[in-house]
């Protein structure tokens, strides 16, 4: 009966990630991998001592309603940043098992220490990469975080030795040493390189629960651990790939910080706009493509997006498209998320390979946020940090309307050029009030 219900468990995850391939199949994807979850669980609390179950059912049930009440207070545009802690707590979670299993031992493993090291410097690793998503932790010293870093890792190697002998205090102070490591290690890392360390992590994630299931024997972590895990992998090498980037130079590789800021312009020497001259311009072309980044999910704006794409469509005729750059927002898949919350037709999302040949038939580029992921110097700035990054070419339509809060730099510190190019008109302000206006002129018009 527990070898069925084992394999039921193992396919109705592999059955969520197959589905999690598709917009209009995620939903069944997510409830998939809740029900095999839930089934998991009870299998647990079944298999263990009875003065052990009550204590379970208590944790399971805490951490289904804090859960409950971080995905509730959690808008779209924090996704990222919960998306970190989540890795961040499976990572922990493996960590404190390996921790339980060293000191009910007289010698522990060296699985058992790796899986202390890779848990903590996951979970750790995590919550860097929550603060920075945050904005709450600003840094300028990369150089001594990286300093800092080195000296942390020889310590950890130190370490090894010491807690390899079973105390208590020695394993307790290697977690710290690995924790610290892991927060010092990720901080220095560039903003336009968390997409791909989000996917680091989830995948680490995941094979820390791989390693705590061969350490207890346990098949199920070991078969969902590895799904975990390959998936990361694979996102990683698809998101490395799409931002034309060596994963070595990803990790290695800090803010450069007097490259953050190079083509520096005038106020002055940008054209202005206002929702009525980006709503005329709209109505009257032939095709228009959407192209939303961050600032879309900072503002919320992708229903209003939603609905000026519908007036367009069905009022004015125009061709509408999404044209969707792989690492646009915080983590990877953002936007497609945030259009998809929308109601958006999957069959108007697009690509970067899929769109950016049709920039040149385009009357209108319609960016919202999408700062670095369609930044031209990605092709001729050699020293900045996104160079040779595919963007998506919008400086080859015929008019470009960039809605932004203000002239500052993308996430990667790189002002942009298409600001002051000659057909941009900068409609500068909150995008989903500006697309919102947008939309009233688009309704009011008698075209």
């Amino acid at each position: 009966m527990i070898s069925f219900i084992n394999i039921l468990i193992y396919s109705l995850f592999i059955l969520s990630i197959s589905r999690m391939s598709a917009t209009r199949s995620a939903y069944k994807g997510n409830i998939f991998a809740i029900v095999g979850m839930g089934i998991a669980l009870i299998l647990g609390l079944i298999n263990l001592k009875s003065e052990y179950q009550i204590y379970a059912t208590m944790s399971i049930l805490l951490g289904g309603v804090l859960g409950i009440i971080g995905s509730q207070k959690t808008s779209m545009s924090q996704l990222p940043q919960m998306v970190a802690l989540l890795n961040g707590f499976g990572g922990l979670a493996s960590g404190l098992i390996g921790i339980s299993e060293t000191i009910t031992e007289l010698q522990p493993n060296i699985l058992q220490l790796f899986i202390i090291f890779t848990g903590c410097i996951t979970f750790s690793g995590s919550v860097a990469g929550f603060f920075k998503l945050s904005g709450i932790l600003k840094i300028n010293d990369y150089e001594t975080l990286r300093s800092t870093s080195t000296i942390l890792l020889i310590l950890n190697i130190i370490g090894v030795f010491y807690a390899y002998n079973g105390d208590i205090e020695y394993i307790i102070g290697f977690a710290i040493l690995s924790s610290l490591l892991g927060f010092c290690f990720i901080l220095p890392i560039g903003g336009a390189d968390m997409p791909i360390i989000i996917s680091i992590l989830n995948g680490l994630s995941g094979w820390c629960t791989t390693l705590v299931g061969f350490s207890i024997q346990n098949s199920l972590l070991i078969i969902i651990g590895t799904l975990i895990g390959a998936s990361g992998c694979i996102l990683t090498y698809i998101m490395t790939k799409a931002m034309n980037r060596h994963l070595l130079k990803v990790i290695f590789s800090s803010i450069n910080k007097h490259n953050e800021i190079s083509y520096l312009h005038n106020k002055q020497d940008i054209h202005t706009g206002t929702a009525q001259d980006a709503a005329f311009l709209m109505e009257n072309a032939h095709k228009v493509i959407i192209v939303p980044g961050f600032g879309m999910a900072a503002s919320g704006a992708q229903y209003e997006l939603a609905n000026m794409a519908k007036l367009l469509i069905q009022k004015y005729k125009v061709d509408v498209k999404f044209g969707i750059h792989p690492v646009a927002g915080r983590m990877p898949g953002h936007m497609n998320v945030l259009l998809a919350e929308a109601d958006i037709p999957s069959e108007l999302i697009y690509s970067i390979n899929e769109i950016n040949s049709e920039f040149k038939t385009t009357d209108i580029a319609y960016i919202i946020g999408a700062n670095d992921t369609t930044n031209p110097l990605a092709k001729t700035q050699k020293d900045s940090t996104i160079y040779q990054m595919p963007i998506l070419e919008v400086e080859q339509a015929k008019r470009i309307l960039f809605v932004k809060r203000s002239l500052a730099p993308g996430y990667a510190g790189l002002d942009n050029p298409l600001f002051y190019d000659e057909k941009t008109l900068m409609l500068l302000g909150d995008g989903k009030e500006i697309t919102k206006e947008i939309v009233t002129n688009l309704e009011n018009d008698s075209n």
